[in-house]
């Protein structure tokens, strides 16, 4: 018997509620003729049943159709289509499907969602063989046919829905779900009603009074406390005996997939000088330490870290580049937590607010209207994500990307912090807030994995910064970049409107979720009589920045207001002196001398910027005067008093006592004070800086600095123009802010010097680019090289005959050589405009020899994921730019070809011709140039066992770029076709 739970969960008869999900009422069917006809309705929908669902998978560059009982078929894209309108089949990452077939998405039962809903906060490669391995069940072989793959799929499903039923009907926060994806027509409500009736019974269908409850996830978190600061940490060194042993203690604790290195041991004793207090003022302890890839240098320099933290009770910041470091090393702190809660405590992985869940987005999202299906489905999944997660990171944690991919990004990331808009502890979740409880932990955490960006930004804090200090930079050979994006101001459109929209809130949509500061500052302002009238000067003051449809004004010839008007002359001198018709990349020239009207134009949009910062400035100085007036022992007493009686609103007594309606006064100053720093940050540190800019217009620039002006393109299409000031040497304020910070810091990666013949100079270029040679006491140089065979275990062949400006060479050039490897290559390149050139001609025919290829900003997928999915497939090839290039670790056979298209000269813009002139004219080129290649060739091997082709399609590549390549690795000057011989022979011997 089927309940009317059931019933009235597949119809879909639902009344809203207030907090976005849906009540449901489920009235007693008294006419067995009514329930006949429900029961009717059911039995026509028996189609959704993971048993009689037809199965559609991807194989040997086609879709197949696998129905129960019939041999698996290709159909053509019509009858294809005809099916797909009848049936709902059984998929794995529909998506990814439609893409491949040329089709719009399509109604299915894609296992990726159901695994997603039972098993929430669980990251998993979108593939077949990954979620059986996670299942516990067979994986597919690589060779696998179409039918054995919807076997595979189908037992999946069985294994998924099977633990769903296992939850039993106690989990009423589950069935609530259920209960409204299956009102959003979700696909998988009918096998899961239908599991849980036949396992559990009719009773575990019912969800409950409140049919809402799976979106309110705030209710089921607990609160986080501040606790008491731990007091400055101690001062006791790290000694090369004890870093060795903590290394073989770490090593002994591994997972047995750990290979020995002999080097290892003398990196960690290397890096422990890092560890040592310093011995006078603004000079800090700093090692340089390059390390060979295959030396180990995560558990190296977590040896000694975790023996200073332990010693001295104080923590260790880790920082990467990339989001893929951050997770090993994470993961490599599994050796000394088996508890997991006991690692929570103690290793805090912290980023940036605009990567983590906000709860106050997600219950606005559930109360918003013109939720599509999808996005209800969406968004009961990513709240049950929500309430699992270990610290709600959804860029990078351990929240499945691919659920971007199935969604869309409107209940997915874009739930997360992105604009700036946090009310703090004027938010309604405050105290539940993922973000609020992972910095509290970090600042009681042994190690802190961060990146360069939020490590450079506390360390600019000075006093304020929560930054322990010692640091360790992996990756190092980014820590440039990364400062020359940092130390860094941009007078552009994008920016400008940007911070008017932060000011004021949205104006073209006030149905949006955007929050301007007087919103943020609702109740702050009541705490003094200036408030107000500062907030409205400040307000009346950002309509001099461009606003919402600034860049269409522009190209009309109507700019609104001076800071639009300045953006006018800008792009009028750079298209009369840059631009080249036809030409997809960026244009950019030099601001002087400037067109007729831009200086005045200049001067205009300056005093607009003072006037704003003025009120900007006043409103945070009356701030720091409310948080500097004590506050007596009466009010905080009727505080305490307040909170324990539950009353929200702190309207206890006269309103003259209470005049705030906070929580408590506590509340309202700790919001105070976080809008002081966001004024600082988000506004008058750009407003300075801006200002700055548009004076030095009149003269010459600073003699630290290089300007520029430029129209930004993406794929051919003007998206931004302004005017833009970086450092000439941005390590110069990089190593100011660490010597006032830190007492020890390490710089560590496996390229940080230039193999060129004279040691000395090699240092010297590793000195330039990380500060080094600006710090009184300089640095502790350390190298240790890889312990890998390169001269047996690699060959690098530089292919002659290939034109490098002909994409139909090109790609014929790289389906040969992804042939004659078999698969399991990555080809890399400069330019995304040729990166899909390339794509598109050579997909179908690899995948008909069955090759699967994927392609960064092809496929609707993060890096990370698209890393995975090659990793998972032996067989597959993948082609990427830059963060490909930075982010790949794939030991073992999956990667056996990396190819790339030419050599990476750096591209020579303003800037770089600026640094040329700086550092050694040419040879920067060379230096940059080898150190990307020597990166590129560092992916291929990555154990003792690896065997691999490095391939450069690059007829015009200098042999004295050679020596970014290892000492006695084989280099070959040949032809594609000798090339091609040359792979296959190599990779089978």
């Amino acid at each position: 018997m089927v309940s009317a739970t059931l019933i009235l969960m597949l119809l879909g008869q639902n009344a809203s509620n207030s907090h976005g999900g849906s009540n449901y009422r489920c009235p007693k069917i008294e006419s067995a003729h009514k329930t006949t006809f429900m029961l009717d309705l059911f039995d026509r929908s028996e189609g959704l049943s993971v048993d009689t669902a037809p199965v559609l998978v991807w194989h040997g560059g086609g879709l197949w159709w696998c129905a129960p009982g019939q041999a698996p078929k290709q159909l053509s894209a019509q009858a294809l289509s005809n099916a797909l309108t009848k049936d709902a089949p059984l998929v794995c990452h529909m998506p990814t499907l439609a893409r491949r077939g040329g089709m719009a998405r399509f109604r299915a039962l894609d296992v990726l969602e159901l695994f997603a809903f039972v098993r929430p906060s669980r990251t998993v490669t979108p593939t077949i063989k990954s979620l059986s391995r996670a299942a516990g069940l067979e994986e597919p072989e690589d060779s696998a046919g179409p039918a054995d793959l919807a076997a595979a799929l189908r037992a999946l499903a069985r294994t998924l829905l099977a633990e769903l039923g296992s939850f039993g009907a106690t989990d009423r926060v589950m069935l609530s779900g259920v209960w409204i994806a299956a009102r959003a027509h979700w696909p998988w409500a009918q096998p899961i009603v239908r599991g849980l009736a036949a396992t559990a019974g009719d009773a575990a269908l019912d969800p409950g009074a409140d049919q809402s409850r799976a979106l309110r996830v705030w209710e089921r978190m607990d609160t986080w406390e501040d606790e008491a600061a731990l007091g400055r940490p101690g001062t006791d060194p790290v000694t090369e005996a004890e870093a060795r042993k903590q290394l073989t203690t770490l090593l002994g604790l591994g997972r047995g997939d750990v290979e020995e290195r002999p080097s290892q041991s003398d990196y960690a004793s290397a890096v422990s000088q890092a560890f040592h207090p310093r011995e006078e003022r603004a000079s800090p302890h700093m090692v340089l330490a390059e390390a060979g890839t295959g030396v180990g240098k995560t558990l190296g320099y977590l040896a000694p870290a975790t023996v200073w933290a332990g010693k001295n009770k104080g923590s260790v910041w880790v920082s990467t580049y990339t989001r893929a470091l951050q997770r090993q090393i994470d993961q490599e702190m599994d050796r000394l937590f088996e508890e997991p809660g006991t690692k929570n405590r103690s290793v805090v992985v912290r980023k940036g607010r605009e990567n983590y869940l906000c709860l106050l987005n997600l219950q606005e999202a559930g109360q918003a209207g013109g939720l599509s299906d999808r996005d209800r489905i969406g968004l009961v999944i990513t709240a049950r994500w929500a309430e699992r997660s270990r610290s709600g990171d959804m860029v990078g944690g351990d929240f499945p990307a691919w659920l971007i991919d199935l969604f869309g990004t409107k209940v997915t990331t874009d739930l997360t912090d992105q604009r700036g808009e946090c009310l703090y502890s004027g938010c309604p979740h405050y105290g539940k807030c993922g973000i609020e409880k992972n910095i509290r932990n970090a600042r009681n955490a042994r190690l802190v994995i961060a990146n360069h960006a939020l490590v450079l930004n506390q360390a600019g804090q000075g006093p304020e910064s929560d930054l322990s200090e010692h640091v360790v930079f992996d990756e190092g050979h980014h820590l440039f970049d990364a400062s020359d994006s940092f130390f860094s101001a941009s007078l552009s459109g994008l920016e400008t409107a940007e911070l008017r929209r932060w000011l004021l809130g949205p104006e073209s949509d006030r149905r949006g979720r955007g929050r301007g500061l007087r919103v943020r500052m609702e109740e702050v302002v009541t705490l003094d009589p200036r408030l107000p009238d500062l907030l409205k000067d400040v307000e009346q003051g950002a309509y001099s920045l461009p606003g919402p449809g600034w860049y269409q004004r522009l190209r009309d010839g109507t700019p609104d207001g001076a800071g639009e008007y300045f953006l006018s002359f800008v792009g009028e001198q750079v298209y009369a002196r840059a631009d080249k018709p036809g030409d997809p990349f960026s244009i950019e020239c030099t601001p002087r001398p400037p067109i007729t009207g831009l200086l005045a134009a200049a001067r205009e949009f300056q005093d607009a910027l003072g006037g704003l910062l003025k009120p900007v400035q006043d409103l945070r100085a009356c701030l720091i005067d409310v948080l500097e007036q004590p506050t007596g022992q009466d009010d905080q007493d009727k505080d305490a008093e307040t909170e324990s009686d539950g009353e929200s609103d702190g309207e206890k007594g006269d309103d003259n006592d209470a005049p705030v309606k906070w929580k408590s006064q506590a509340d309202a100053r700790r919001r105070a004070e976080a809008m002081v720093r966001s004024l600082e940050r988000r506004a008058i540190d750009p407003l300075t800086a801006w200002s700055a800019m548009l004076r030095d217009l009149e003269s010459d620039p600073p003699a630290d600095f290089v300007d520029w002006f430029s129209v930004e393109r993406v794929d051919g299409r003007d998206r931004d123009l302004g005017y833009y000031r970086h450092f000439i040497d941005p390590m110069k304020p990089f190593s100011q802010v660490m010597a006032a910070q830190v007492q020890g810091f390490v710089v560590t990666s496996a390229t940080l010097t230039d193999p060129v013949a004279d040691t000395e100079t090699a240092w010297k270029v590793a000195e330039e680019r990380t500060g080094a040679h600006h710090l009184k006491s300089g640095a502790f140089r350390a190298r240790v090289e890889s312990p890998y065979d390169y001269a047996n275990q690699a060959e690098v062949l530089i292919v002659g005959d290939v034109p490098k400006n002909q994409p139909g060479a090109l790609a014929a050039a790289f389906e040969s050589l992804f042939l004659a490897s078999g698969g399991g290559g990555i080809g890399l390149f400069t330019a995304i405009r040729r990166l899909r050139a390339v794509y598109e001609r050579i997909r179908t025919p690899l995948e008909q020899q069955g090759l699967p290829l994927f392609a960064q900003h092809v496929d609707a997928m993060d890096t990370g994921t698209l890393v995975d999915i090659f990793r998972d497939d032996t067989n597959a090839c993948l082609l990427g730019t830059d963060a490909v290039r930075d982010g790949v670790d794939v030991p073992g056979n999956s990667l056996r070809l990396l190819a790339f298209e030419r050599v990476p000269w750096p591209r020579p813009d303003i800037l770089h011709r600026a640094r040329r002139d700086a550092f050694g004219g040419r040879g920067l080129d060379d230096m940059l140039a080898r150190a990307k290649l020597r990166q590129a060739f560092g992916r291929l091997i990555r154990r003792q066992s690896d065997k691999g082709v490095f391939v450069l399609l690059d007829p015009m590549m200098p042999s004295r770029l050679e020596s970014a390549f290892p000492a006695g690795v084989p280099i070959h000057r040949v032809g594609l076709d000798e090339a091609c011989q040359r792979i296959t022979a190599f990779l089978d011997d």
